[in-house]
């Protein structure tokens, strides 16, 4: 299997790697066919329009280099985004941000979509039981 240089260059130097103390929203899926565990926390802030935007996310990630780098891309991809535009992020969106990922780590790319929507889904759960 062979990764391009780009997801080479994430994994070996990850984005946002960590986890925002008091996070606005927290996604943790996996993927039990592979092991490949992802953790994302999101900031959420307002613009000068009054939107609600991401202004800070980070993720963890325990699995393969591709899992790694796609976690890295996704955040980079979301900062300073609106939450409904982050929302519309599709995991091909991701793989095609780092150049493509061979076949068999696609699914690495769909956790990292989903661990971005769980997390919005948990800030939106929090901020509506919070009135």
């Amino acid at each position: 299997m062979a990764y391009n240089p780009k997801v080479i260059e994430y994994y070996e130097n990850p984005r946002n790697m960590g986890t925002i103390a008091n996070a606005d929203g927290v996604g943790l899926v996996g993927a039990p066919a592979c092991g490949d565990v992802m953790k994302l926390t999101i900031r959420i802030g307002k613009d000068q329009d009054g939107n609600e935007v991401i202004e800070d996310a980070k993720f963890k990630t325990f699995g393969c280099g591709a899992a790694i780098a796609t976690s890295s891309m996704a955040t980079e991809m979301i900062k300073g985004r609106r939450i409904e535009e982050a929302m519309k992020l599709t995991n091909r969106d991701v793989a095609n941000a780092l150049g493509g990922l061979p076949p068999v780590k696609m699914h690495c790319s769909v956790l990292a979509e989903e661990a971005l929507k769980a997390a919005i889904v948990d800030y939106r759960k929090r901020t509506e039981s919070n009135g």
